[in-house]
């Protein structure tokens, strides 16, 4: 079993970065990848996803961007630099969003894994209704995931 490409991320779902930091003191980087989310992302911002990555870590940086295609775009590169493995954004936004998301990561040095979000796991059938979106679920999901598909991105 090769362990330099560990498939376990453990999610960083702490309210400080003192206890996210004690928590990482106890993890070895070729074991596990790290996400970090928006509530610690908040928090710590880029400074905290910058010591993650220099502690040896692969980190997936899970803030579903989801906004205009130029922000979503300058945000994706900035995230890139950061030195991220992988980010997301919300295949919600659009093709033109998700491919000039993609195309701003593969002119960085890290060129990190971009992924789609479609629907979030909390939503059910009857919220998707409330904004619009009919059918069962199931399509909604592989129809954004084929969108993300054509858009170039990696998941």
């Amino acid at each position: 079993m090769d362990l330099t490409d560990s498939k376990i991320v453990v999610a960083l779902d702490f309210p400080t970065i003192i206890q996210a930091e004690n928590f990482i003191s106890e993890l070895t980087p070729s074991l596990c990848k790290l996400k970090i989310g928006k509530e610690l992302f908040a928090i710590g911002g880029p400074k905290f996803v910058e010591k993650c990555v220099g502690l040896g870590f692969d980190v997936f940086l899970d803030l579903k961007y989801h906004d205009i295609p130029n922000t979503v775009a300058k945000a994706c590169e900035a995230a890139a630099k950061m030195g991220v493995w992988m980010l997301n954004v919300h295949s919600m936004g659009g093709q033109k969003m998700m491919s000039l998301a993609k195309e701003a990561i593969v002119k960085s040095e890290h060129q990190p894994i971009l992924i789609a979000v479609t629907i979030l796991t909390s939503m059910e059938k009857e919220d998707l209704q409330a904004i619009g979106m009919t059918g069962e679920p199931k399509e909604n999901v592989l129809r954004l995931a084929k969108l993300a598909s054509l858009s170039g991105l990696d998941g």
